[in-house]
């Protein structure tokens, strides 16, 4: 009897990683951004976020959410947020209604104003895994990374400075790309493309 049991729970478990195998081997998992979601996708993701989220140290901002650093958050999310989760009063861009899942617009309706800052400080310093979101924590730095997310905590209550420097243009240091120095103009001829060197005069 004991070993019937054991038998049918083995053989039910092969069964499932056998099922599971052929749902991502035959093609039938969704890969597609506008292909329906998997069974259970949302609710599976959610929970893995929120147990991942319960093991990080809830940690303390170590700075007030006033305007300067929340002037200096709303840079910050200029240069590496707007791009997927919007900016006050824009439409969404054409990345995000690309994205799947899709990316939340954190100065629409509640955003995240209703986490403590820090989950968000622990979600953008890490990122989430097949959604799109990087770690920026290794590229921001521990100070950065708090002031984006205070100013996110209090996307829904900004001042009117925090307000334009939203508004105002990305850093000319975020935008600007290398240019290439232009071609020397004191080159000899002799090494310029197309023209064949002189040769020198004999001496006698």
């Amino acid at each position: 009897m004991l070993k019937g049991v054991l038998v049918g729970i083995v053989v039910g478990v092969l069964l499932v990683i056998f099922g599971v195998y052929f749902y991502f081997a035959g093609g039938h998992a969704p890969v597609a951004t506008n292909a329906p979601e998997m069974p259970f996708e949302h609710k599976l993701a959610h929970m893995a976020q929120h147990a991942y989220l319960d093991k990080q140290p809830q940690l303390k901002p170590p700075f007030p959410a006033d305007d300067t650093n929340l002037i200096a958050g709303a840079k910050v999310y200029k240069d590496h947020c707007a791009v997927c989760h919007g900016l006050p009063g824009e439409p969404k861009s054409s990345i995000a209604e690309g994205m799947f899942p899709p990316p939340p617009q954190l100065f629409r309706g509640t955003g995240v104003t209703d986490d403590e800052p820090w989950e968000t400080y622990w979600t953008v310093y890490g990122g989430i895994r097949m959604t799109g979101m990087p770690g920026f924590g290794e590229h921001l730095g521990e100070n950065k990374t708090w002031q984006v997310s205070l100013l996110l905590k209090n996307a829904d209550k900004i001042s009117p400075a925090v307000k334009a420097e939203l508004a105002s243009p990305s850093s000319p240091d975020h935008m600007s790309t290398a240019t290439p120095a232009p071609p020397s103009q004191s080159a000899p001829a002799s090494s310029q493309p197309g023209t064949t060197p002189t040769p020198a005069p004999a001496t006698h």
